[in-house]
């Protein structure tokens, strides 16, 4: 999430902000590596992403949205569509823990609620996983 918050305001690159953003932070390899599969994922699939939370984001335009609340949800997003193995119940937890630690008042049930609905909407096979 804070790879994805730093590329959309900082003006970087994809690759100048996953080649610096580890220079700074401990994480074990594999972290690292997890990470910045999830960075560069969502980043290059930004506009789909961004399609889907739009159509779910009822009476929100994404433009509005906090900026900590899009990356968390681009992120989440993301991994529900692209990352199987994870479970969905695991995805929305981690996007409501990061909300709690990094966003506002009222963007853990925001997001949620979002979230929710995105996962509602995939195939059935996914959605209960």
């Amino acid at each position: 999430m804070q790879m994805l918050y730093e590329w959309e305001l900082g003006g970087n690159t994809p690759e100048q902000v996953g080649a610096s953003f580890f220079k700074e932070r401990k994480a074990d390899r594999e972290v690292q590596k997890f990470a910045r599969e999830l960075f560069r994922g969502a980043a290059e699939n930004v506009k789909k992403l961004d399609a889907l939370i739009r159509e779910h984001a009822e009476n929100w335009r994404l433009e509005r949205m906090a900026a900590v609340d899009r990356s968390i949800l681009r992120l989440a997003v993301y991994e529900l569509l692209h990352c199987p193995e994870t479970p969905p119940a695991a995805v929305i937890d981690e996007a409501l823990e990061i909300a709690r630690r990094f966003s506002g008042q009222g963007s853990v049930e925001f997001i949620n609620g979002i979230l929710d609905s995105v996962l509602k909407s995939l195939p059935t096979a996914r959605a209960k996983s």
